[in-house]
């Protein structure tokens, strides 16, 4: 998100003024988008748009109005911007994008360069837990604020939220919480909104969302433990889960189990149906990473533990959908001493 007055002009205003503006500018934006006297978008306005209007004949005194595009690229606040069209306007040259409310006032302006995808949702990330299996690091500092290279392990989870437009973040918290509020504060650093959901009492890996039931924005949520690393591509998986209409995703993680030995397929009465030559079997488990629709946590009790694989059960009982989301690339469940060293290595290596 940028600064507006750096990039928006009046639409009484001259090309003088635009040039004036343009040319403080410099290379950093070279764009600015015409508003009228209420603030809604009416078009956008580049250096080469002006060269090309004195072609014409028109005057450096002239309205911008005059020589601006009217048929400008924006994004409305709750529209959801894939990569592929995000990529589609990098190869028109556009790189900033003003995204705008229903009576198209800009709210702010994205910088492309700065986002992979734009997604509409927000994001939960459980960050409640002591994380015993890390002791003694977990002795006087929450598992998230571990750091991982340079940043704990919640600040790297949060960047790559950024990076995907998800700007209204949520931690849940308990344990050693303080620390976690002092150091995110209200995600203005960030460039983002987080706010905070604190536990009085243990409530499990998602009992504690129905605490903010009410406070939140868009029709679909993410919910994550903190406690991972992971470069998921959130686009790819918000994509598969809004094309399924399904009410609920599970990203999972790939275990593949080799048997050195041929493997015998046994009929009753141990007839021998079919022989597998050294198979390879695999199983998806829960990575932690859920998408669901905000009309699930309607299921989600009040004020009592209750973790994912309730919720899952819960919502297979109702006969809702449920769908996985196979993670192609890395994983990784920070929860014991060996993990926290790997991530180390890790870090070293892998793009998050």
């Amino acid at each position: 998100m940028n600064d507006l007055s750096k990039h928006i002009i009046h639409a009484s205003s001259t090309l003088r003024d635009a040039l004036g503006i343009l040319d403080i500018q410099g290379l950093i934006a070279n764009v600015l988008f015409v508003v009228d006297d209420a603030g809604i978008l009416r078009g956008s306005l580049t250096d080469g748009d002006i060269r090309r209007s004195f072609l014409k004949g028109l005057a450096i005194t002239s309205s911008v109005q005059e020589a601006m595009k009217r048929d400008c690229h924006y994004l409305t606040k709750g529209a959801t911007a894939n990569k592929k069209e995000m990529d589609l306007c990098k190869s028109l040259g556009i790189i900033f994008l003003p995204v705008v409310d229903d009576e198209k006032k800009i709210l702010y302006i994205l910088n492309l360069k700065n986002y992979k995808s734009f997604i509409a949702l927000d994001a939960v990330l459980m960050a409640g837990g002591k994380g015993k299996r890390l002791y003694p690091l977990t002795e006087s500092i929450p598992k998230p604020l571990l750091k991982i290279g340079d940043r704990p392990i919640l600040e790297h989870n949060i960047d790559r939220l950024k990076n995907f437009g998800i700007e209204n973040v949520f931690i849940s918290i308990n344990y050693l919480g303080e620390q976690v509020v002092e150091h995110f504060g209200d995600g203005t650093r960030k460039g983002i909104s987080i706010s905070y959901i604190k536990e009085n009492k243990p409530l499990g890996t998602v009992g504690s969302i129905k605490l903010a039931e009410k406070d939140f924005t868009q029709d679909t949520i993410l919910i994550m433990n903190s406690d991972l690393l992971t470069n998921i591509d959130f686009a790819e998986f918000y994509d598969t889960f809004i094309s399924s209409g399904a009410d609920m995703a599970v990203a999972a993680t790939s275990y593949h189990v080799d048997i050195p030995y041929a493997v015998l397929e046994v009929e009753e009465n141990n007839i021998i149906q079919s022989l597998k030559e050294k198979p390879r079997y695999t199983y998806y488990s829960n990575a932690g990473i859920y998408l669901v629709k905000k009309s699930v946590l309607s299921f989600i009790p009040g004020d009592k533990t209750f973790d994912s694989t309730d919720l899952m059960e819960k919502l297979i009982k109702e006969g809702k959908k449920l769908i996985t989301y196979p993670i192609l690339g890395y994983w990784l469940d920070i929860g014991k001493l060996e993990d926290y060293k790997k991530a180390q290595e890790d870090i070293k290596h892998i793009d998050l």
